[in-house]
């Protein structure tokens, strides 16, 4: 790609210069094969899928549009959809790993990943130690067979922020691939593989959608990588993506630059008035300037996403349910990175420790600010 091309360009234009019939819109080619012209184009496609157009479980046009702008916005060579964020999160897993094996992971990661490495590679002999947000931490606990480091910065829930060119260039020197969770920051405000990292994950069913209606995953690296992701889990495995998500996918990135400002903006604003309340206790979010992590974060990051968490002053899960159920412009549901705001108690959670009652996590959406925070501001009324 033009190196040269800024962000509002690759979300615009990039990747699109050959749309069939001018149009404007990149079309949706809803199709599950596709036919040649010669017995040596069908040969030469069947040898090499990763780089033709031959069955939608492997490429497709549209698909293919997204994935290239993808691979650009984290500056890297290529990237894969796939069906789910942890479609895409397992085939890069398991496309680096084998009986035998060992894998260090930040222990605040993503529920299902946590229960990826606990439980499920288990089953095939793969081992994981994980470790607390701390890059001298996760170095500390490399073994001679330890072959994955799996990051998430920020983290989950709590949103820890790691030193990422200090892992990579231990792993890089120690012959350890390196995977990162990227969905929380997005491309627009960190590229991880710029600071060494070898593979980048996002669900895109957040901020690339942003419109809370696509489920899907990316996975972005090194050309060499990304093929390998293709060949030895996508095309084997099939959690490809269809057609028609990846175009809502292309039609949510138009507006993620300017979605994820105003969401930084908001969440910033948010986060001031939950530190001067008297009724909350501490605040999660890296990007503000007194979070104890700040130098480290705007070192890596050039801005925040609209997620965060904070804790009540209470240890009772009555008045955390009376907070939760006061809120009227905060909806209580999963996921986040759409349009809308959003809430998540700890409490509601799986195995909520004890010392986590009181944990809140919120999504800042796109509503006025001054709208969230006198939602926030009346919940709190009733603690």
């Amino acid at each position: 790609m033009d190196t040269s091309m800024n962000i509002s360009e690759i979300l615009t234009h990039y990747a699109e210069e050959n749309s069939p019939y001018n149009a404007m819109a990149f079309p949706i080619f809803e199709t599950s094969i596709f036919y040649f012209n010669s017995f040596d184009d069908f040969s030469k496609a069947l040898s090499s899928e990763e780089d033709h157009f031959l069955y939608s479980r492997g490429n497709n046009p549209t698909v293919r549009v997204v994935e290239k702008k993808i691979a650009a916005l984290e500056k890297t060579e290529d990237a894969r959809l796939c069906s789910s964020g942890m479609a895409a999160i397992s085939s890069a897993i398991l496309a680096f790993l084998k009986s035998g094996d060992h894998v260090v992971c930040v222990q605040e990661s993503y529920s299902w990943t946590f229960r990826m490495f606990n439980e499920y590679l288990k089953r095939f002999g793969v081992n994981a130690t994980f470790v607390s947000c701390d890059a001298d931490e996760i170095i500390n606990n490399v073994r001679p067979n330890t072959k994955m480091i799996y990051l998430e910065s920020p983290t989950t829930m709590f949103f820890n922020v790691l030193d990422l060119r200090k892992i990579a260039t231990f792993a890089k020197n120690n012959g350890i691939v390196t995977l990162i969770d990227n969905t929380w920051a997005t491309p627009i405000f960190q590229n991880p593989a710029e600071m060494g990292i070898d593979i980048i994950l996002h669900s895109a069913s957040k901020y690339f959608s942003g419109h809370s209606d696509v489920v899907a995953g990316v996975v972005a690296g090194k050309k060499e990588l990304i093929n390998h992701i293709f060949n030895q889990e996508i095309l084997n495995l099939g959690g490809v993506i269809a057609p028609f998500e990846a175009w809502l996918i292309l039609r949510g990135l138009r507006t993620l630059e300017i979605r994820l400002k105003r969401h930084y903006e908001s969440a910033l604003k948010v986060c001031d008035f939950l530190l001067n309340h008297p009724k909350i206790e501490s605040v999660n979010y890296p990007m503000h300037p007194k979070s104890p992590q700040y130098e480290l974060a705007k070192s890596q990051m050039r801005g925040g996403s609209g997620l965060l968490s904070f804790r009540l002053k209470t240890k009772d899960i009555e008045i955390v349910r009376k907070f939760t159920n006061s809120l009227k412009i905060f909806r209580k549901a999963v996921s986040w990175g759409g349009y809308e705001s959003l809430v998540v108690p700890c409490a509601v959670t799986r195995n909520c420790p004890e010392e986590n009652i009181n944990l809140i996590r919120i999504h800042v959406g796109l509503e006025t600010v001054k709208t969230l925070i006198d939602d926030l501001e009346r919940a709190l009324r009733v603690v």
